[in-house]
């Protein structure tokens, strides 16, 4: 895969998109705090803050959803709840982090409500259909083999390129278990794809 493909995938019953991209808008974090701050009343800043983002809030979304249309929601309903905010700081916020904390919770709050209707298996394409259809029934089958959590960690790091530190605030846990957790499920990735460490 080229260095603009990204790869969202999750679930037990997933969906698989790889997805040829632009790259996103390179921003500060100082720009993003703003943006934040600013979203309630200005579509501007919403918009740039869609843009910038939407593609990391789907894949969290998707890694814990598993399921196409929801993970569409979520998206949506991150960005509505993001004009909403009435505490964050953009001299302590990391926007980022706080952006996809929205998504993760939003995406518990949809996997939870809609847990009995999420049983398809689809497979979404984009590009060269034959390699990308076997290339995403694969990956599939191989983020089969992680818990939810460590899925969840996979994503957050390989999808939404977060920082390890970024992956704590937005999971709650340690820095250094997030670090165990990524690097345990590649472990059991490599073992499962039969690739040496």
């Amino acid at each position: 895969m080229d260095a603009g493909t990204k790869i969202f995938s999750g679930g037990d019953t997933a969906i698989l998109t790889v997805l040829k991209t632009k790259q996103e808008p390179s921003a500060a974090d100082d720009t993003v705090n703003d943006l934040i701050l600013n979203c309630a009343s200005s579509k501007e800043s919403l918009s740039r803050l869609y843009l910038m983002f939407k593609d990391s809030v789907f894949a969290v979304a998707f890694g814990i959803t598993s399921d196409y249309h929801l993970s569409q929601d979520c998206v949506t309903e991150t960005f509505v709840r993001l004009t909403q905010v009435k505490r964050f700081s953009a001299k302590k916020g990391d926007g980022k982090g706080f952006i996809l904390t929205i998504a993760r919770n939003v995406a518990l709050e949809l996997r939870r409500r809609h847990k009995k209707e999420i049983s398809n298996f689809i497979i979404q394409s984009y590009g060269d259909a034959e390699k990308t259809v076997e290339d995403s029934i694969y990956i599939n089958q191989l983020l089969k083999n992680l818990n939810d959590v460590q899925r969840q960690t996979v994503i957050l790091k390989c999808c939404a390129e977060l920082t390890f530190r970024q992956i704590a605030k937005v999971m709650k846990c340690p820095e250094t278990t997030a670090k165990s957790r990524y690097k345990k499920a590649i472990a059991i990735l490599q073992e499962k794809a039969g690739e040496d460490q």
